[in-house]
């Protein structure tokens, strides 16, 4: 059995096709093809399905895959690393986050490694859609939350907490709250708020608390919602990165956090990550981790 085909076998599952797995190798389809029916031959077992009718991954094909693709990768990997010894990384790295990504020091980062690795080209795409990284060719993605996608590799990069913002003319015209039953008296922008109330659940020196806010205005977007605030709407949670960045807001109730969720950057897989894909996914994780650290350490 010729080992080659096995990381052959692998790339053409983590593709999808053989069509797909040709054009990341650079070979001829027919070279797959023939690559993958070698490996049959010497299993004497059918892995890939190729009739008319079905196609896809068998059971003793997705068992062979799961036992072999972590070996695989990282013999592709330490080839990789060593091949690259004594050059710089180069080439395109395609990354997917959402907008408000933008406002945590994603342009700094990406700006600070151009700086570092001048011939790595990051092609980012911000989108509020979940993006399959691998069936749009995507090598990073920075997702919040809980992933849905178990076969996705995460890397932590922190926690997005949140607090309460206005802005200073409110807080004059207002008046700021002193405690968090205040809040309930105090016009406040919502986010996804259903006609027009909220129940809003912080954090602060006596454990959880939840207070039910009347909204002046609801959207889906924080961005949007930072600029309502600092138009002296009302008050709102914003996430600590965004409201940092954002100029003409103060903090309201500082003892009291919103427990965000869990921010990560994964990747469709760690077989195979190329020195660029690694150079950009471990400046990231500095660069945010350190963002975000910082905003958590404001007042």
């Amino acid at each position: 059995m010729d080992l080659n085909d096995l990381a052959l076998f692998a790339r053409v599952v983590q593709s999808g096709s053989f069509t797909a797995a040709a054009r990341a190798l650079g070979l001829p389809k027919s070279s797959v093809t023939r690559g993958i029916a070698r490996l049959e031959g010497a299993l004497e077992v059918r892995l890939i399905q190729r009739t008319t009718r079905q196609r896809g991954v068998t059971d003793a094909g997705r068992d062979l895959y799961e036992r072999v693709r972590g070996a695989v990768g990282a013999l592709e990997e330490a080839t990789e690393t060593v091949r690259a010894h004594g050059h710089e990384p180069a080439g395109i790295v395609r990354v997917t986050a959402n907008p408000d990504a933008a406002m945590m020091g994603v342009p700094e980062a990406i700006a600070a490694l151009r700086a570092k690795l001048p011939r790595i080209l990051v092609e980012l795409t911000l989108t509020t859609r979940v993006v399959d990284l691998v069936a749009e060719g995507i090598d990073l993605g920075l997702r919040a939350g809980r992933l849905a996608d178990s076969s996705l590799i995460a890397k932590r990069v922190g926690v997005t907490n949140a607090g309460l913002f206005a802005s200073r003319a409110y807080l004059e015209r207002r008046g700021r709250p002193a405690r968090l039953a205040a809040l309930g008296a105090h016009d406040c922008v919502l986010f996804r708020g259903h006609r027009g109330r909220s129940t809003w659940e912080l954090a602060g020196p006596r454990g959880k608390r939840t207070i039910e806010v009347a909204g002046v205005a609801s959207a889906d977007d924080f961005w949007f919602i930072a600029q309502l605030l600092a138009r002296g709407s009302g008050i709102g949670i914003l996430p600590l990165f965004l409201a940092h960045r954002h100029g003409g807001l103060e903090r309201v109730l500082p003892e009291y956090v919103l427990m965000g969720a869990a921010l990560n950057l994964v990747m469709p897989s760690a077989s195979y990550v190329p020195a660029r894909v690694t150079a950009v996914r471990d400046f990231l994780l500095r660069h945010l981790a350190t963002t975000l650290a910082a905003c958590e350490h404001q007042r």
